[in-house]
């Protein structure tokens, strides 16, 4: 925490981690880095989806965050990878282990082309309390949160809840209202309905002017 690299996003929260581990680089541009997280069983809609958003919001230069998870977070990575734009891994084991193992292959290219980030000790095995501190940590690392497709038990509900307590927006898809969760959510304050890649950017860039980082 102490470090000059200490992600600049991070330090503003108040459960911000005592270490973080590394494969990769960040850099200033992370700073304004977007998560785009959702279910590891989507529709093929939601891939879509989750690919046009972060295509979008990479060409708007955001940096596209997510938790190298099946379904949506690998569609989300690949898309800011297939534009040529970093994109970052925060990941629910240690940067020595990979979860999934088929995913070896993108963690080492998002490593080469952006950073792969961890609050766990480099050998961690993945464990079911892992994947909730990892989202914790992926809302403090971004500057708002984008549910793509998501169930009743998704993780992606947690980090609605870690976004929202460090003041950060959390975007739904409109498809999400469906649910009853995601409606009771959507009456929170700081929680916008919205697809649109533009109005996301300039939510977020409304919010920051107002209302700048500053230490938890």
């Amino acid at each position: 925490m102490l470090d000059a690299g200490y992600p600049v996003n991070v330090h503003a929260v108040h459960d911000r981690p005592a270490l973080l581990f590394m494969r990769g680089e960040l850099t200033a541009d992370d700073q304004s880095s977007i998560a785009i997280v959702g279910s590891r069983h989507p529709t093929p809609e939601g891939v879509a989806h989750a690919r046009r958003l972060s295509t979008e919001l990479s060409e708007s230069g955001h940096v596209i965050a997510s938790g190298l998870a099946t379904g949506i977070d690998a569609a989300a990575h690949m898309a800011a990878l297939d534009s040529g734009a970093r994109t970052l891994a925060v990941i629910g084991t240690g940067v020595d282990r990979v979860y999934p193992a088929a995913h070896a292959a993108l963690q080492r290219t998002i490593a080469a082309r952006g950073a792969v980030v961890s609050c766990f000790w480099p050998d961690q095995r993945p464990t079911r309390q892992s994947f909730p501190i990892r989202n914790g940590l992926m809302s403090g690392l971004t500057l708002a949160t984008v549910i793509v497709e998501a169930s009743p038990t998704s993780g992606t509900r947690v980090q609605a809840r870690r976004a929202l307590a460090h003041g950060r927006p959390v975007f739904l898809a409109p498809g999400l209202v469906s649910q009853q969760w995601a409606r009771e959510l959507a009456e929170r304050p700081n929680v916008h309905v919205t697809d649109d890649a533009g109005e996301i950017a300039a939510t977020i860039e409304r919010q920051q002017a107002s209302r700048p980082l500053t230490d938890g």
